[in-house]
């Protein structure tokens, strides 16, 4: 049976969204967030690349109002190649040194490529166990509904749960304190939180998503990552603490150490990530 092709010039951009959400009524029923303020297509990933600063990216990309270079959905759509990037970095900066961090990263999303290629649907199993004291079967196999609504009342946690799902997009950084919360906190699989960021990230990609909720996990990587509310409080210039509900009994509020007695009992200690 022959089907018709999809249309491919519309008149504005607001045609296209409503022939979308038309044509996709299926799919926005389950993940129906704003449309996207980035633009797509070739034109505004170039416009994007030509604007990166990897100087600034370096020092700044971990705070949410960071020098981030938001090209994260023009690779995972192929508009852009990372060998692109890579070039177009080069080209930015006069020292070598400068580009390091920025160069660094693009390593990374080549690097979880090649273990996708290598091992397929094996990125949805535990590569390794968890480094946590606890099994897999310690793990709940279903996001709870307080997380995925936006509702646990931890104003960082929940704002970045409906960032997620109404924009399809999320700092890396918040996107590892969800992870880490989601994980080591709440006890539930990386599969669950993983498969809930691909059904909203724009920039969702297999590899990359699976990959990285597995190194948090500690399941692809030789200890887990967890924060404390200093290091939160931090890179979001202290955005949350405040108006939090709970920020007289912040789940967060505690130093490394006893965070780790707290989350990992079972666990021998070590020195973790931030």
């Amino acid at each position: 049976m022959s089907q018709t092709p999809l249309p491919r010039e519309f008149p504005d951009r607001d045609a296209l969204v409503a022939f979308v959400r038309t044509e996709f009524a299926d799919i926005l029923a389950a993940d129906d967030h704003d449309v996207a303020p980035q633009r797509g297509g070739r034109q505004a990933a170039s416009a994007q690349l030509a604007r990166i600063k990897p100087r600034q990216y370096a020092a700044t990309r971990n705070a949410l109002n960071g020098a981030v270079t938001r090209l994260s959905a023009y690779i995972r759509h192929g508009v852009l190649s990372l060998a692109e990037v890579r070039d177009a970095v080069w080209q930015q900066v006069s020292q070598p040194s400068d580009a390091e961090k920025l160069i660094n990263e693009l390593a990374w999303r080549d690097y979880w490529q090649r273990v996708y290629a290598a091992i397929g649907n094996g990125i949805w199993s535990d590569r390794e166990p968890y480094k946590t004291g606890f099994s897999a079967r310690q793990y709940a196999q279903t996001l709870p509904a307080d997380i995925a609504t936006g509702q646990t009342q931890l104003a960082c946690i929940d704002d970045f749960a409906q960032t997620l799902t109404k924009t399809g997009y999320l700092h890396n950084h918040a996107r590892m304190w969800l992870a880490a919360y989601i994980v080591h906190w709440r006890r539930v699989a990386w599969q669950a939180g993983a498969r809930w960021f691909l059904t909203h990230l724009l920039d969702g990609d297999p590899a990359s998503n699976n990959l990285s909720w597995q190194w948090v996990a500690s399941t692809f990587s030789h200890k887990p990552y967890f924060f404390n509310r200093d290091n939160l409080a931090r890179y979001t210039n202290q955005r949350y603490c405040p108006t939090c509900p709970l920020r007289q009994q912040c789940p967060f509020d505690a130093d490394y150490a006893t965070l780790e007695h707290q989350l990992f009992p079972h666990s021998p200690p070590s020195a973790p990530r931030r």
